[in-house]
């Protein structure tokens, strides 16, 4: 027999509670989530199976385009003597501005997260074979292989093949336009070659006639004032495409051509020399060390040091062994640049954080900004 109770449950059944979670038309998310940096796009995966599948959505970076919501998102590439590694740079999702400042020490607000499961594993990649065009990051080696990291989707794909097999290159990119020097494995001449990212065609350059030993396996590219400049033990050159012809360049910028520590921002020209920052521009022709740069350590003998264009900032990547435990601390420094009178650069360090530890065994290929 029913007791009272159970009868007036029967009678007055209990009101529905609202969903703490209402769903949302996939158009309205899209539109949301195209208006996050991109920095918290890793953290937004972990929500949902709804989530991941519009974060990878041609719709949510047409959406971000549209909007003028696109940013430089800093990469890393990293080596072992088995597999690469890519990361990309994302804040944790326990941090924000406000907590950073209040602490004293070093911002521990950013983290580099790993790239999820690629459609296919990264291919090994060299320093001066990575360069960045919008959205999409080249990785051209001296085998003639090119593959191409779509940074919107986090997927390799396959581009026209170098036209020649080189002993070794250094790629630099300007207007669009990946150029390419190198060497002939068989015949230690050296060639170049540039491809045209909006047509991917290869096309034809004269070699360089400055290079006149043959051989000269260590050369760097960089694009400055429009050109691309190739620097060599033996002097610095640039390619004029509007006369169609190799030129001599100033000869006090090729210092750098030793290093794996430089970058390009805005016409200027950085790297690490001596544990310090410097930089150099046509203008002054001369280096000189950054000033200011409060925060950010000399970096000692045997240091590797990355410095990438970061949406007209600069982001700084170095490692630190950590012996006892057989690991390697990652750390990465966003600086603001400001030039104060023609000779005098300033830096002022925005923050400096911890952001991987890996195998003492891995090692920094490159960091790269790409635009989405």
């Amino acid at each position: 027999m029913s007791s009272p109770e159970t009868k007036m449950k029967k009678h007055h059944p209990s009101t529905p509670q609202p969903n703490p979670t209402p769903s949302l038309p996939d158009e309205l998310l899209t539109s949301c989530i195209a208006r996050l940096s991109r920095l918290y796009y890793p953290t937004l995966s972990l929500v949902s199976k709804t989530f991941r599948s519009l974060l990878a959505s041609p719709e949510l970076y047409k959406a971000r385009s549209l909007s003028s919501r696109t940013e430089s998102c800093l990469y890393l590439c990293l080596e072992s003597s088995t597999d690469s590694r890519w990361f990309t740079l994302c804040r944790k999702p326990d941090q924000n501005k406000d907590d950073v400042s209040k602490k004293k020490k070093k911002s521990t607000s950013y983290v580099l997260s790993k790239l999820p499961s690629l459609l296919s594993p990264p291919p090994p990649a060299v320093f001066s074979g990575l360069v960045s065009v919008g959205s999409d990051i080249y990785s051209i080696r001296s085998s003639s292989n090119v593959s191409v990291l779509d940074c919107r989707f986090h997927t390799w794909r396959k581009a026209p093949s170098l036209p020649a097999e080189l002993m070794t290159l250094s790629a630099c990119v300007v207007d669009e336009k990946i150029h390419v020097a190198g060497i002939h494995g068989a015949s230690l001449k050296n060639a170049s070659k540039v491809f045209d990212t909006r047509t991917q065609t290869w096309e034809h350059v004269l070699p360089i006639p400055c290079l006149t030993r043959p051989g000269a396996l260590n050369m760097r590219s960089v694009g400055i004032g429009g050109k691309p400049h190739v620097a060599t033990e033996e002097g610095v050159v640039c390619y004029n495409s509007q006369e169609g012809k190799w030129e001599l360049g100033q000869a006090k910028m090729g210092s750098f051509w030793f290093s794996d520590s430089y970058c390009e921002i805005e016409n200027v020209l950085y790297s690490v020399c001596d544990g310090k920052l410097r930089w150099y521009d046509s203008d002054v022709n001369v280096w000189r060390h950054v000033e200011g740069l409060v925060g950010l350590p000399k970096f000692l003998p045997g240091v590797s040091v990355r410095l990438c264009d970061y949406g007209g900032k600069m982001a700084v990547v170095w490692d630190e062994n950590v012996l006892s435990s057989g690991e390697k601390m990652i750390w990465c420094a966003e600086i603001a640049l400001e030039r104060r009178k023609i000779c005098e650069m300033w830096g002022e360090v925005e923050w400096i954080d911890h952001v991987l530890t890996v195998p003492i065994g891995y090692y920094i290929v490159k960091a790269l900004a790409a635009t989405v």
